[in-house]
């Protein structure tokens, strides 16, 4: 290995990228823009549920249950209807996700002590929402009724009532239950993995189309230098794109970060040199600029996406999908990255997945210099 030559090979390769404002272009404002628009647009948290109402029994006791709905963070109330036929016309033009329907002999039954049955209609068009959207109703319905249980058992004049279990949450690492703080570390894992796959899918591949790896291939450069040399100005960009990462999630979306931020980029780092090497293979063996740019975000972006835990649960998916997450890199890194975000913990917790990620970067540069052959077929 000639260090000399190394340099050679990276020097070219760096100033190739600054004299091309398209690949400056995507090495750096790409990040940034996915990482705004997908910080901003991405969110799981069920807040304002549009609520259409029909109060059938107009009584105060009605109007203070659609009251407990509409002072609710959870629920918006955006209409008043006054038959079945409207209600389902704003659920089915989505001016309402729920309708709440409030029978007229509502007060009667409440007033006499017997069970009052309301009716809860629900667009079940987005499961998820609307599973959530129904436990948050289930709770206001529950407390109205525990505040109503008291007030008629001090009506009667009866002991004071006295609830025998007591639950009392305490929430740790998201105390807040923002659904930000967890989505912008898997994020940063997500964007890091696509750029750095595709700038290096383009680099061996350019050679190749503009006629420039005969050059290459008749000098005394050895495969691994001329592959350490592609990468080193690839890597440098993207920790720069690590660190704007970091920045953004610290003073753009306010995630917390809890950890060691040494950690933080070392571990980028290994994760990095397999990302970059992953690319940089599938430049090799395709030979297309077109081709393997395709390539590298199919293989990149879908697993990342969808298969690492950033946003399903690996959990609940099937067994034969869980078997196919364990090669996707990402997985590891998106542990890694809300571990040290969200709770601080080092390698005495993530050391399997950084021994992971170390496995994965040295296989896939491993692979580069065994496919790239100083050969012209």
């Amino acid at each position: 290995m000639n260090p000399r030559r190394v340099g050679a090979v990276a020097r070219k390769e760096f100033l190739h990228v600054v004299r091309d404002p398209r690949s400056l272009l995507m090495a750096v404002a790409t990040p940034v823009l996915l990482l705004t628009l997908f910080g901003f647009a991405l969110t799981l948290d069920v807040d304002n549920v549009p609520l259409a109402v029909w109060d059938q029994s107009n009584t105060p006791r009605s109007r203070e249950l659609v009251g407990r709905f509409d002072g609710s963070r959870y629920f918006s109330l955006r209409m008043n209807v006054d038959n079945y036929r409207d209600l389902v016309r704003a659920i089915d033009s989505g001016q309402a996700m729920m309708g709440l329907v409030v029978p007229s002999d509502f007060a009667e039954e409440i007033e006499a002590g017997r069970d009052a049955p309301v009716q809860l209609i629900v667009d079940g068009s987005d499961s998820n929402t609307a599973t959530i959207a129904i436990g948050y109703a289930g709770v206001v319905a529950e407390i109205y009724s525990l505040d109503l249980t008291i007030e008629q058992n001090q009506r009667r004049g009866g002991p004071p009532l006295r609830i025998p279990l007591d639950i009392r949450p305490r929430v740790w690492f998201n105390e807040e239950l923002e659904s930000r703080n967890f989505i912008i570390p898997g994020l940063i894992a997500v964007i890091m993995m696509v750029i750095a796959a595709m700038l290096t899918s383009l680099t061996v591949a350019r050679e190749w189309e503009r006629g420039t790896m005969e050059q290459l291939i008749s000098t005394p450069i050895k495969p691994g230098e001329l592959i350490l040399g592609k990468l080193a100005p690839y890597f440098v960009i993207g920790m720069c794109d690590v660190l704007l990462a970091v920045l953004m999630a610290e003073f753009v979306f306010h995630v917390p970060l809890r950890g060691n931020v040494a950690l933080l980029f070392g571990m980028s780092a290994v994760f990095l040199v397999g990302a970059l090497a992953m690319g940089m293979t599938v430049s090799i063996v395709t030979r297309s600029q077109l081709l393997s740019c395709q390539v590298a975000v199919v293989a990149t972006f879908l697993p990342a996406f969808l298969l690492s835990g950033f946003i399903f649960t690996i959990a609940n998916m099937p067994a034969v999908i869980q078997m196919i997450t364990y090669i996707v890199p990402a997985r590891y890194f998106v542990t890694i990255l809300k571990g040290i975000y969200l709770k601080g913990v080092g390698l005495e917790i993530l050391g399997a997945q950084a021994a992971l990620l170390a496995v994965y970067a040295v296989v896939m540069v491993t692979l580069a210099r065994v496919r790239l052959k100083k050969k012209l077929t």
